[in-house]
């Protein structure tokens, strides 16, 4: 889970951590109010994943 401050990031590592191309999906406005960033402490907006 992302911000927009660390989405670029966020893409970095899951290229580097899995060697495959991820999906970036844009967080419900429900999850956008209860989800963290992984990087920092600012609300969540994107979420990075390969399904």
């Amino acid at each position: 889970m992302c911000c927009k401050t660390h989405v670029e990031h966020g893409l970095d590592m899951f290229v580097a951590e899995t060697k495959s191309y991820p999906i970036l999906t844009e967080l419900s406005e429900q999850e956008k109010l209860s989800t963290k960033c992984d990087y920092c402490e600012e609300a969540a907006l994107y979420l990075v994943a390969n399904e």
